[in-house]
């Protein structure tokens, strides 16, 4: 019998005979395997290639070993326990620090015109930015300069009346010093914080407050940690001291808000706002009814200064104060402004804040009233303020 013809498959799954009888099955080459096609394919198999020789030579990693450091719980409580008592010790050593240099820098401050600005390079100029919130907060004007904002034409924030206020470790900031030829030349007086004494800033100040030498809370006493905290509280000194030396009272607080009576204009100078030279409405003791009323209705401020020898006030007179003298006085054009003025008038001086001139107005024992006499340290007037400037001023 001869042999059956053996059959192919359709998907190629080899060949299979069918045996004669007493002959055995003859087998062909099994399925071949899918062939691989593209680049990934012939990657992922160089790739698993080269694993299998690598896992054959390469030695086991080295098991995890733990990280340095302290681990035991009660020596890092003894760690924080220690920075407390460092920076509690540094901070009540500010305190026989606090002197003549102190003082010079409250007046510096309390002086100025304009605004304070206020700088610092790194953590000094976290504190700087801090402390130039709680001045304004507090009716100091002041406001945050970064040095190499100012070396890049920022410069010219700094104003005519202005101060300023620099913070530094080591008082030897190059960012800081490289301002010092500017501030020089303008005449702007500055006030400084440092942890170094006799340092190049600390000798260029008008006031010097000296916070060091200082140990840091850092274990290797590099971190900045107790003398940040030192000049922190060293200008928290300075604010509360301006805010005592300012006259400045727990209901300024509602003024100086943004949505408060006068707003921005709160924290302004009274001298910014008052009507002064020629829009003074200004009489002399001996001056006519007549000569009152023209110089209230010129100036359209409802008062008039009466001054008397030496320009010295001696009471004012104000659009009120005339209407009752036309009704009282069978007549009035012959009186003079010495015989229907009021002796005692309402003052206040030009470096007071807005807010305080506002309050002084509306919380007036004998009764609110519209307009303040603005006086110099003699007490000869320089300006009148109207509270409807300041309205205005706050819009």
């Amino acid at each position: 019998m001869s042999p059956t013809r053996v059959r192919r498959g359709k998907a190629g799954a080899g060949r299979a005979s069918r045996a004669a009888p007493g002959h055995p099955p003859r087998v062909g080459p099994g399925p071949k395997p899918a062939r691989a096609t593209g680049n990934g394919a012939r990657a992922r198999a160089t790739a698993a290639t080269g694993t299998a020789r690598a896992g054959a030579t390469r030695p086991a990693p080295p098991a995890t070993r733990p990280a340095p450091g302290v681990r035991d719980p009660r020596r890092l409580l003894e760690l924080a326990r220690e920075v407390v008592r460092t920076e509690a010790a540094a901070i009540a050593g500010l305190e026989p620090r606090l002197g003549e240099d102190f003082l010079r820098a409250v007046e510096i401050l309390a002086g100025c015109r304009g605004k304070v600005v206020v700088s610092g390079v790194g953590k000094s100029g976290l504190i700087a930015h801090k402390l130039a919130a709680t001045l304004t907060s507090t009716g100091t004007p002041a406001v945050f300069l970064h040095p190499a904002d100012a070396l890049h034409g920022d410069a010219g924030l700094f104003g005519p009346g202005d101060a300023a206020l620099f913070v530094s470790k080591s008082g030897g900031s190059e960012e800081l010093l490289a301002l010092m030829p500017y501030l020089e030349r303008h005449g702007i007086p500055l006030v400084s914080i440092v942890a170094t004494p006799g340092s190049a800033l600390a000798r260029r100040s008008r006031a010097a407050l000296v916070t060091g030498p200082l140990r840091e809370a850092c274990p290797m006493d590099l971190t900045p940690t107790t003398s940040v905290t030192a000049a922190q509280v060293m200008g928290d000194c300075l604010a509360v001291a301006l805010l005592e030396r300012r006259g400045f009272q727990p209901e300024d607080f509602r003024f100086l808000r943004p949505g408060g009576v006068v707003g921005r204009a709160a924290a302004r100078r009274v001298g910014e706002l008052m009507h002064d030279g020629p829009g003074l409405p200004r009489v002399r003791t001996d001056a006519g009814l007549r000569e009152v009323m023209l110089e209230i209705m010129a100036k359209r401020l409802g008062i008039a200064v009466v001054v008397e020898g030496g320009d010295r006030l001696a009471g004012v007179v104000t659009d009120g104060d005339f209407k009752r003298i036309l009704m009282a006085h069978p007549d009035p054009w012959s009186l003079t402004a010495a015989e229907i003025m009021s002796r005692a008038p309402s003052t206040i001086g030009p470096d007071a804040l807005v807010a305080a001139a506002v309050r002084q107005m509306e919380e007036r024992p004998e009764g609110p009233i519209t307009a303040l006499v603005v006086v110099d340290p003699q007490g000869r007037p320089v300006g009148v303020l109207h509270l409807h400037d300041c309205l205005r001023a706050g819009r």
